[in-house]
């Protein structure tokens, strides 16, 4: 089975998702974004920690 077959037929029992965000020290749900949030939250950068220099140079300091 694809997976556009298992989403076709489990359509009915799925349930949308909330994404919220920090902003401003708070935290608010994407659905409440005007469209220029929206427009700056596509345009963030995301990346993991891990993969970060300063993570890495914290890592051999240890």
């Amino acid at each position: 089975m694809t997976d556009q077959e298992i989403l076709a037929q489990n359509e009915q029992s799925r349930q949308p998702v909330e994404c919220w965000t920090r902003v401003m020290g708070y935290f608010r749900p994407y659905s409440q974004f005007n469209k220029g949030k929206k427009s700056e939250f596509n345009e963030r950068k995301w990346f993991l920690e891990k993969n970060c220099a300063c993570y890495e140079q914290g890592a051999k300091a240890a």
